[in-house]
């Protein structure tokens, strides 16, 4: 009944974990307490018959000082009538006399066994080397131990009466004189002991006459010492009165313990099965049933040749008897087993499973796992499975780490000509790691699966999908690190810029390689490949979690790679078109061509990636370009200088620009794609309708603009009106109040929720 203590920070490491793990460890936990609960009624039931077993023997003994009692009365009674007959004299005459003669008969009966001792020794080592010529039958096993046992106890006695005296010499000789009998003892002993070790095969080869003279030897013995040891308790509690007995006790003086011996032989027998079960299991680690088959037709052999022959006394039991001690022993090799350092997972998981197996075995056999005593692995399954579980995961870190390591190392070391990079069959740049990470994972998930547990699965699963989540994470704010070092920079050093968008392209495409799926090819993508590989091994409950992981992996897979070309877009503003967008709404804007240099940089850029970039991204990176740059261009209301004065014609000059940019949409080889752009510059009518309405026509202009726009922000609308020459402070009130006035209804976020 020994449970190990439950650690729940172990248990309950993440937030996520009370939705996900509350529900096994509660079937976990009443699985334990109806375990537990079994065995203490169990042990209960056993308790109530050991104590009504105790009272009934404390009745009938009782029963026996009442009648001895009264007999010791009776005794007394005639004892005072026969002193009373006698005179007082005459009565200490005849107890002297009488006593001598007792003594007398005594010193008679030694004298006669003394003097015959050794040819009766004699007698005995004589059976004994014929039985040694016959083992299989060793037909004076019973005289032997007869003989044995009168020797013996003269001898007790005969030490018995000589400790009373104060002569040591006397005693050592009787020592000398006794001591061929210690021989023979050894000799009877060793084959006792050797019957013993041998009552398995003895049965097997059906040699019951002698199992059943064995029997009747240890029998007798455990009669003996019982009675021993009721002597020694009298002579403990009631020393007085035991000691008017003393002369009359005959028989063993000491407990010998053949009873004991006999058990412990069952446990040395089994030993060497168990030692060579280990070294065929260490080899074998899938063959522990195997390994263990002589276990239970040991058992079984108890079972039909002992008990149901009644081979040996049915007071003992024999058969629950062997078991429970076998039971023990099991328990000890299997904990042996796993508290071994040397154990291998392998080896773990396999006696993690035994359990269920050895029970149902027992229960063949006729034996509830409560009538065997300690749980056989002391009910360590959830332990051992959490720790196998936590092995592989650590594996997992391990490769993880030199993964990401690897990656760090080679982004730093990254070259002007993208190196550390390589392309795919396609052409495409890819992180060379990517393949060895995904391969990794799919060796742990078959390290995993070897555990044939569903629970060591769903474990090493969710462990994955945290881990990819956090790669994602991880990925995303080490190229963000690196980018705002371009971003910020303020001395104009590109060095590894290049390089940086290469590695951003080429993030960029492993985030597409992990979820685009080949149909045509019939060729799974890494997350579609992973998840048909953990689907056969995991339950369907846990299917349904996890598919709300993938698709969760899947968005974070088209967020980062659209994340990633967003930067790309993001850094050449910041590096390519820094000393370009403050010029904007200035007047040296009128007298530039910046709107047509930017397009041509930007066509530049797509002609050289278009080949190294996914298919699937040309064309969301050309929209986010557009996005970027509108968002720039209307954001550059606020650039320093930036004023639109009507004697300046803006209009026109503000037409030049969309018009360049227009004709670079509608040379796109996508027609969808430039239409999708074009509609979201559409913007533009807006914000010329700001720059361009009267005072009077402003709010309505504006409530014109906040409807089709619901996320147009009225600091951005500001600063549009303060760019006007004729800008006042009333058209910007004017404004506020019809932006209080006004219910938007809110919708899908447009482009002015990125214009600031």
């Amino acid at each position: 009944m020994d449970i190990p203590p439950v650690h729940l920070p172990t248990l309950l490491r993440h937030p996520d974990d009370l939705f996900d793990k509350l529900s096994a460890l509660k079937t976990e936990f009443a699985r334990k307490k109806s375990l537990i609960d079994s065995q203490l009624r169990a042990g209960l039931r056993d308790q109530v018959e050991t104590t009504q077993s105790g009272m009934t023997h404390l009745s009938d003994s009782q029963k026996t000082l009442q009648s001895i009692k009264e007999e010791m009365i009776k005794i007394d009674k005639i004892a005072s009538e026969s002193q009373n007959q006698i005179t007082g004299t005459d009565f200490a005459t005849i107890n002297l006399v009488s006593q001598a003669h007792r003594n007398f008969n005594a010193v008679e009966t030694m004298r006669r066994n003394l003097e015959g001792f050794a040819e009766r020794v004699a007698e005995v080592e004589e059976m004994l080397r014929e039985d040694e010529a016959d083992y299989e039958a060793m037909p004076n096993l019973l005289r032997v131990h007869y003989e044995l046992t009168r020797l013996r106890n003269i001898r007790d006695d005969a030490m018995e009466q000589i400790s009373r005296g104060d002569d040591p010499g006397l005693r050592v000789t009787l020592e000398d004189y006794f001591e061929r009998l210690d021989g023979v003892v050894r000799v009877f002993d060793e084959r006792i002991e050797l019957i013993a070790m041998s009552l398995i095969t003895l049965v097997q080869a059906e040699n019951e006459s002698l199992v059943v003279r064995f029997a009747l030897i240890v029998e007798a013995e455990e009669k003996s010492d019982q009675r021993v040891m009721a002597l020694q308790e009298a002579l403990k509690d009631h020393r007085e009165i035991a000691t008017r007995f003393q002369s009359i006790t005959d028989g063993a003086k000491t407990v010998r313990g053949y009873k004991e011996r006999f058990l412990e032989c069952i446990k040395d027998a089994a030993a060497p099965q168990f030692e060579k079960s280990r070294q065929e299991f260490m080899g074998d680690p899938g063959g522990l049933e195997k390994s263990l088959r002589w276990y239970f037709n040991d058992l079984n052999t108890v079972r039909l040749g002992m008990e149901q022959k009644q081979l040996m006394p049915r007071k003992w039991k024999i058969f629950k008897t062997w078991a429970v001690i076998f039971h023990q022993m099991m328990h000890d090799f299997l904990i042996g087993i796993v508290e071994d350092p040397e154990t291998s997972s392998s080896h773990t998981l396999e006696i993690v499973g035994w359990p269920e197996k050895y029970y149902r075995k027992m229960l063949k056999l006729g034996f509830k796992q409560e009538e065997l005593g300690v749980q056989v692995i002391d009910n360590r399954e959830t332990e051992l499975v959490r720790d196998f579980r936590q092995l592989i995961i650590k594996f997992l870190d391990e490769w993880i780490d030199r993964i990401w390591a690897a990656e760090r190392k080679d982004f730093a070391e990254r070259g002007v000509d993208g190196g550390n990079l390589e392309t795919d069959e396609y052409g495409y740049f890819r992180n060379k790691n990517l393949i060895d990470l995904w391969r990794m994972l799919r060796e742990q998930l078959e390290a995993a699966a070897n555990s044939k547990r569903a629970d060591v699965v769903e474990g090493v699963v969710d462990a994955m999908f945290q881990r990819l989540r956090q790669r994602q994470q991880a990925w995303q704010k080490m190229l963000e690190d690196e980018s705002a070092r371009y971003e910020n920079s303020t001395t104009g050093d590109l060095e590894g810029f290049q390089p940086l968008q290469d590695w951003l392209v080429a993030t960029a495409n492993d985030q597409i390689a992990c979820i685009d799926d080949n149909e045509e090819e019939g060729r799974l993508a890494y997350l579609s490949d992973f998840r048909k590989k953990f689907s056969p091994l995991v339950t369907p409950q846990y299917m349904d979690r996890a598919e709300a992981e993938v698709t969760t992996l899947r968005d974070g897979y088209v967020d980062l790679s659209t994340w990633c070309m967003a930067k790309f877009a993001s850094l050449v503003f910041s590096v390519d078109f820094r000393t370009v967008m403050p010029d904007f709404f200035t007047p040296k804007w009128y007298t530039t061509t910046h709107m047509a240099r930017m397009i041509a940089t930007f066509e530049e850029y797509v002609s050289d990636y278009r080949m190294v970039l996914h298919h699937s991204l040309v064309d969301i990176f050309i929209e986010i370009f557009a996005d970027e740059l509108l968002v720039r261009y209307l954001g550059s209301v606020r650039n320093k200088g930036a004023k639109f004065r009507r004697v300046d014609n803006f209009q026109d000059k503000i037409f030049d620009d969309l018009s360049t940019a227009f004709e670079f949409f509608n040379s796109l080889p996508n027609p969808e794609v430039g239409n999708a752009i074009k509609e979201t510059w559409r913007v533009t009518e807006a914000f010329l309708g700001l720059l361009t309405a009267e005072k009077e026509q402003i709010p309505d202009t504006f409530a014109g603009f906040k409807t089709s726009y619901w996320d147009l922000q009225i600091s951005w609308v500001e600063a549009v009106l303060r760019s006007r020459d004729d800008f006042e402070r009333s058209m910007l009130n004017a404004v506020k109040a019809r932006a209080a006035q006004m219910d938007v209804v809110r919708g899908p976020e447009t482009i002015m929720s990125k214009v600031k």
